[in-house]
């Protein structure tokens, strides 16, 4: 009796996750299908998984919009800032975390919650009195300003958990503190690096808000550049929907690459803390 039970707790318990997946998925099914249907075909209800597929709107897309140099821009200040938050976030938070500085971890909170179009007008005075506006410098910092506490926020729970009786050792054979961090910390906190650069990088190729006001022409990334399918007039759902697609997909093969790292590494984060 008790089997019965269970199989059929399981069998709703399979039934109800098959259920969330396929709504939480319908907008990517949608998105892909529509990238392949022409204007008229995706207009029409009856045409939602029996049409004939076309590939005119990723043409479209490399070649009428040449979609290549605006992946090169998102991928370039995507790197860039998540290569700087790095640079400055991992001993930041090594610092937070070993000599307990819980006022700087509270100001990174802070600066953490706090909206970052906050941010974006003084961020777009200051930028143009420099004449930075149009350039990457202004969107690598831009970014920062969201990846950086957000890479110091998860690394200092991982710093928190990792056994003092190993730096003390490096201490002991003569290395500084600062040798420690990097011959010792850092090759042990592979799986919150790897979580904390991934989550920062996504961030950065997904980010629409500052992009809108301070790139240009020539700095244009892919959130913005999908702006040019839509006119006064028509909105071009084909050409939108397969740039919506190239989009999704780098940090979809990603995230699925390197799900084991991110949930090792958030995980970590969390217990450890």
């Amino acid at each position: 009796m008790k089997k019965k039970k269970q199989k059929i707790t399981n069998a709703v318990l399979s039934g109800l996750t098959l259920l969330v997946v396929l709504v939480f998925s319908f907008p990517f099914i949608w998105m892909l299908l529509a990238s392949f249907k022409t204007q008229s075909q995706i207009m029409s209800t009856g045409q939602f998984f029996v049409f004939e597929p076309t590939g005119k709107n990723y043409a479209s897309v490399f070649g009428q919009y040449d979609f290549l140099i605006f992946i090169w821009n998102s991928f370039f200040v995507a790197a860039g800032s998540t290569l700087g938050s790095l640079l400055l976030g991992l001993p930041a938070a090594y610092a937070i975390a070993r000599y307990r500085l819980q006022g700087l971890g509270l100001v990174i909170l802070v600066a953490r919650i706090i909206p970052g179009i906050t941010f974006l007008i003084p961020w777009f005075i200051i930028f143009s009195k420099l004449g930075l506006v149009d350039s990457f410098t202004s969107l690598i910092l831009s970014h920062m300003l969201v990846g950086l506490p957000f890479i110091i926020w998860i690394m200092i729970s991982f710093f928190e958990g990792l056994p003092t009786e190993i730096e003390e050792a490096g201490l002991i054979d003569g290395c500084t503190r600062s040798q420690v961090f990097r011959r010792v910390v850092l090759p042990i906190s592979g799986p919150g690096i790897i979580t904390s650069s991934l989550l920062s990088f996504i961030f950065s190729w997904n980010n629409f808000m500052f992009s809108i006001i301070l790139a240009g022409d020539r700095t244009k990334t892919l959130p913005v550049a999908v702006y040019n399918f839509m006119s006064y007039s028509e909105i071009n759902w084909g050409a939108l929907m397969a740039a919506a697609c190239i989009i999704t997909l780098p940090v979809l093969i990603i995230a699925l690459l390197a799900q084991r790292y991110i949930v090792s590494g958030l995980s970590a984060g969390a217990v450890k803390g």
